[in-house]
């Protein structure tokens, strides 16, 4: 999809959809006003005939309007006036390019971002636009042989604004919007490949092939070489499976060698069938999402790479299958974790928490200024916070903070639970120096607790995706989150910094 920003009024575009707002209560809005003056008046007939009465997500397509150039004018309710925010912000414009879709429009011109929302400006406003019009246009059709049907798909994106002052900043928040939206796709892609394509080798190539692109500095660790390092932890996870495990490592370099960088660490689960601990047989094809932490990493790597940001980054994936032979893990055995801390293995299910614990050890040799790991990692969460929001908890309130403060500007919002040290003792193992589960309650706060003992050198963030990386039904497919939060964190951070 082609995007670009333009100076212009609505009355004047040629093309073949014009999108103006309307609020409830047939009030128009500043570009509709304009429509509504070169065409004398027709809109405000139209409406008046109770078409439209611009309620919130509304939306009426309009032909050969008298006056301009366009072929249609689209009208897209707002709601009221005094309560749109944020949120309606969102639906709207998803809305919009849901409608846009189904005219069979092959390029638009939007004028949504003169609009004013509580707290955001042009930039952000231009940011969600490019990033909803994106997943809209989003389609997964790589493994069918005979690809469905469709209607012209929306190739061309206009932006209208009205003051040539904020086009350099609009533009900037473009190329922005762009980077994170062509991110969250490389994500939804890794996610919804078959596992028997995505496997832990797809995704080391996946890794080489990006670092080729963006001159970034790639290492891929074999089995033997995580042997070496101690990862006993890791490798206990792949041990069952036929398909080789990949210890992945990227870097890029924005800033002098000597600043400290921000580690991501992303779960690359790329099957988990629960291994000995096995699970349900409904709904086990989504476990091809718990690779989901990975893909959203790598997601982010590559968004960062497009944007050029002045900061230093390290993106880790720990890759494996989970599966179920006689080589697997068992319920019972003791396991040593690089680092050097003995792990009873109560549920092989609970196996995420085993691969990110080597992980982020490993991440200690980067110094970093921050480490945020990124996982699929339990049900709890699911039951806790629902498909909203992602759990985040830290060793740090301040990092914590940071993270729910970018998710609530990206859109892409995260809720805090706590580490406190009462969950710890949940954990105690009479063979080993800590058990890999803690029992049914407080799930993913024990979870944490597990990882938190390998995160004791630096500031730590956990971010569980398991109700945000994927949706089911329907709509099944990766979500791409979250791309967005991390990405706007990393610029934050990257302005901050410099």
């Amino acid at each position: 999809m082609d995007f670009r920003v333009s100076v212009t009024t609505p009355e004047k575009q040629s093309g073949a959809c014009v999108v103006v707002g309307i609020f409830e209560s047939r009030k128009l809005s500043d570009a509709a006003k304009v429509i509504d003056k070169a065409s004398n008046g027709y809109i405000k007939a139209i409406l008046s005939q109770g078409d439209m009465d611009g309620k919130a997500k509304d939306t009426l397509v309009l032909h050969n309007v008298p006056g301009v150039q366009s072929k249609r004018i689209l009208l897209a309710g707002l709601g009221k006036d005094k309560e749109f925010n944020n949120n309606k912000f969102l639906t709207v414009t998803d809305a919009v390019f849901k409608t846009l879709q189904k005219t069979g429009s092959n390029d638009a011109t939007i004028f949504l971002t003169d609009i004013p929302v509580k707290d955001h400006g042009i930039e952000w406003k231009t940011q969600q636009i490019v990033r909803i019009a994106t997943s809209n246009n989003y389609q997964f059709n790589q493994l069918k042989s005979k690809p469905e049907d469709t209607k012209p798909i929306l190739s061309k994106i206009t932006l209208g604004i009205n003051d040539q002052a904020q086009l350099d900043i609009s533009k900037q928040a473009l190329e922005q919007g762009l980077a994170i939206a062509n991110g969250m796709s490389l994500a939804k892609n890794l996610g919804n490949l078959a596992p028997n394509i995505c496997t832990p080798t797809y995704l080391a190539k996946q890794a080489q092939d990006m670092a080729k692109k963006h001159k970034l500095k790639v290492s891929v660790f074999e089995q033997k070489d995580m042997d070496k390092l101690g990862m006993g932890s890791l490798l206990s996870v792949a041990q069952g499976s036929d398909q080789p495990a990949k210890l992945i490592v990227l870097e890029y370099q924005g800033q002098a060698k000597k600043e400290q960088p921000i580690v991501l660490v992303g779960k690359g689960v790329t099957f988990d069938t629960g291994g000995i601990s096995l699970k349900p047989s409904p709904d086990m094809d989504e476990m091809k999402y718990d690779m989901s932490g990975a893909a959203s990493v790598l997601g982010t790597m590559q968004a960062v790479a497009e944007m050029k940001l002045p900061i230093n980054l390290v993106v880790i994936v720990p890759a494996t299958e989970n599966m179920p032979s006689g080589k697997a893990t068992k319920p019972g055995d003791v396991v040593t974790s690089m680092s050097g801390q003995t792990i009873e293995i109560l549920n092989t299910d609970a196996e995420g928490r085993l691969i990110l614990c080597d992980a982020l050890t490993y991440a200690e040799r980067f110094k970093p200024k921050a480490v945020i790991d990124v996982a699929t990692l339990t049900g709890a969460c699911v039951i806790a916070l629902g498909h909203v929001a992602t759990g985040i908890i830290s060793n740090d309130d301040k990092l914590a903070q940071e993270l729910l403060c970018a998710g609530e500007q990206a859109a892409d919002r995260a809720w805090q639970l706590p580490l406190w040290d009462d969950y710890q003792e949940l954990l105690h193992s009479n063979f080993a120096d800590m058990a890999n589960i803690g029992g049914r309650a407080a799930g993913t706060i024990t979870a944490a607790c597990f990882l938190s003992r390998f995160t004791k050198e630096y500031r730590w963030a956990h971010l569980d995706i398991a109700g945000t990386a994927w949706k089911s039904g329907k709509e099944k497919g990766s979500t791409g989150r979250p791309v967005p939060l991390l990405s706007q964190y990393l610029i934050l951070q990257s302005k901050k910094s410099n």
